[in-house]
């Protein structure tokens, strides 16, 4: 590996370091011949004076307020201990100057606040204290322009890393936000579709011994079998869905059944052994799409609903498409054991049926609510706005 292929491989911080050190040494470089031309210290002690203006600069990286005290104390004692040569008037160095002012900045820049502020001022001080007539004040308004300066940097920076650092957190809220939605979707459609047909398979197993002459003992058993699997599964199944499912209104992305799919799905609830009747009055279009998927759903639930907790109930169902309501409403007669007492169960189980037919008819602007008969049996009617012609 060359030099050159070497130098690329340091890092950024470690370039930063290497400019410092560089820097550093000019400043060294420049400022020992020179300073024989400032002030009157014998030869060997140069170097040593040279290294007190210049070398505090190394920290200015590392520690700023350490490498401004060095400066600063060292600007302190130079004039104090050295006389001048004739003709010179400043107390310090070029080099020490302009080393002292780097190292404010940057103390300005990164130091706490109270550092600065005692910086600041120390720095002002000694200025006010030492340069030759009025110029201290124009030194005065000058460092304190560098110390304002440099904590627009800073605050300016800080702002940016905050800006950044709240568009991360954003970014990533927003993607556990679709994350558990698409979650809640998949839940809720697992629900509505599976839950429904394994609940009809349950029915049909469980009534198949009272709707068929002539059910051998072994074939009656089969059917209890196919029962009791169904219901294992069917409580697999919720389990799995109390995982997927979270809190919040979501929204339908993938095309789903309407109104027009309703009529197959009273057909094949009837078929399946519920004893419903329905009757549907005027025009489905004032049905939107969205609205239309969640009438199917709540009335896929509610049929699943009363097979579940009141088998063989007579049911009714009315639909009714008129401007500016549009109503759903499914009537089951009483069950054979307290369906209040099913429901309520089913819902502080986990259940989602009654929440997730809440919860569609909400994110489409529309009221659900149920309520027990006086004779033991269950409504659900749901109310929507109808679409605008």
């Amino acid at each position: 590996m060359d030099k050159k292929t070497r130098i690329r491989s340091v890092a950024r911080g470690q370039w930063l370091n290497v400019a410092i050190v560089s820097v550093t040494a000019i400043l060294f470089a420049v400022a020992w011949p020179t300073l024989q031309l400032t002030h009157q210290v014998s030869p060997p002690i140069q170097p040593f004076v040279a290294a007190l203006a210049a070398f505090p600069f190394v920290l200015i990286r590392a520690n700023p307020a350490l490498g401004w005290a060095v400066s600063a104390v060292s600007a302190l004692v130079i004039p104090r201990v050295f006389g001048l040569q004739e003709g010179y008037d400043y107390p310090w160095q070029v080099v020490h100057i302009l080393v002292i002012l780097a190292l404010l900045a940057a103390v300005s820049m990164r130091a706490a606040i109270p550092v600065v502020g005692v910086a600041w001022i120390s720095t002002v001080l000694l200025f006010l204290a030492d340069t030759p007539g009025t110029n201290g004040r124009g030194w005065a308004v000058g460092l304190t322009a560098i110390v304002v300066f440099g904590l627009l940097i800073r605050w300016l920076v800080l702002s940016r890393r905050q800006l950044a650092r709240q568009e991360e957190l954003s970014e990533l809220e927003r993607t556990r936000r679709t994350i558990l939605e698409e979650k809640a979707r998949i839940a809720r459609d697992l629900h509505d579709v599976v839950a429904h047909h394994m609940s009809m398979v349950v029915v049909q197993a469980q009534s198949a011994p009272y709707r068929i002459a002539n059910v051998s003992a072994e074939t009656r058993a089969e059917f209890e079998s196919i029962g009791a699997a169904g219901r294992a599964a069917l409580n697999e199944v919720r389990g799995l869905l109390g995982v997927l499912r979270s809190d919040g209104q979501l929204a339908e992305h993938a095309p789903q059944p309407g109104v027009d799919q309703i009529g197959e799905l009273l057909e094949g609830s009837r078929r399946a052994g519920i004893p419903v009747t329905w009757t549907v009055s005027g025009d489905q279009t004032l049905v939107s799409e969205s609205v239309g998927l969640v009438m199917y759903r709540i009335l896929q639930e509610s049929l699943a609903n009363t097979a579940r907790h009141a088998s063989g109930a007579a049911v009714e169902v009315k639909i009714t498409y008129q401007s500016p309501i549009v109503s759903l409403a499914v009537v089951n007669g009483p069950a054979k054991r307290s369906l209040a007492s099913a429901l309520t169960r089913h819902e502080s189980t986990g259940g989602n049926g009654i929440i997730g037919m809440r919860e569609r008819a909400q994110a489409v602007g529309g009221v659900l609510t149920t309520r027990m008969h006086d004779n033991g049996g269950f409504e659900v009617h749901a109310e929507f706005a109808a679409a605008s012609a």
